[in-house]
């Protein structure tokens, strides 16, 4: 299994959650919301072999950006991941939108002569990341928790972009509509752990088996099948990564 969008410094023991990764083999890409939380996560994780450690401007930390740009930069080398970064265009992130523009082009200047496997935030602002992206001709991008029209998934998925669908997704009408735009070979798996919540509890990684299962039923094909298939996508975006 493959959770490509998980921030495991928000649960309540965070070390716990890696471990039961590693353990259950489950391949975890933890996201961070500022690089001062990267940095502070960074040490404890490079022991482990199935979970990696994200570098991240989350697009609601805006008014932190600026001071901590700097460490942006400077914790980039150590890591292939990228995210939470992106735009954030609805009510509680609009004030910021400025801020938020100047910072997402800045960051992806720096990373569009690199090999960065990168996850967006893109609420109310998709058509805005997109262009963006194709600004600067970044690849290796995924959206995470897709909500936008859905018009704009065929010019995303153009773009070479994947998309990554987590349980809150499979449960609501919008998110089942966007799930049947996009091919089997262009979605991977999240959980958008701890925020959301499965049966009263926050949902863990290995909780994208849901996930697998709703796509098996929704293409016809058997559950180990999709799970092989999300894994191919997810190695076949690192490849070229000189280190994962």
């Amino acid at each position: 299994m493959v959770d490509t969008h998980c921030h495991i410094d928000m649960y309540d023991d965070p070390l716990k959650v890696a471990r039961e990764c590693e353990e259950k083999g489950i391949i975890t890409i933890g996201m961070t919301s500022l690089p001062s939380h990267f940095e502070v996560g960074y040490q404890h994780l490079l022991t482990f072999k199935k979970v990696r450690l994200a570098l991240g401007m989350h697009p609601l930390f805006a008014e932190e950006h600026s001071k901590e740009f700097q460490m942006f930069c400077e914790n980039l080398w150590r890591t292939s991941y990228v995210g939470e970064i992106g735009l954030d265009f609805s009510v509680e992130g609009l004030p910021t939108k400025e801020i938020q523009l100047d910072s997402f082009k800045k960051i992806l200047a720096i990373l569009a002569p690199q090999k960065k496997i990168i996850s967006l935030h893109s609420r109310r602002a998709e058509k805005a990341v997109l262009e963006e992206l194709i600004r600067y001709n970044i690849e290796n991008a995924i959206f995470h928790w897709y909500t936008g029209p859905g018009s704009l998934v065929e010019q995303i998925l153009n773009h070479g972009c994947f998309f990554s669908i987590n349980t809150a997704m499979i449960a609501s009408k919008n998110g089942q509509a966007i799930i049947k735009r996009i091919p089997l070979n262009r979605i991977l798996t999240e959980t958008d752990g701890p925020f959301i919540k499965k049966n009263g509890r926050p949902v863990k990684p290995d909780d994208v088996s849901l996930v697998e299962s709703y796509l098996s039923k929704i293409h016809g094909l058997s559950h180990p099948s999709v799970s092989k298939q999300i894994k191919d996508n997810f190695l076949g975006m690192i490849k070229d990564i000189s280190h994962s």
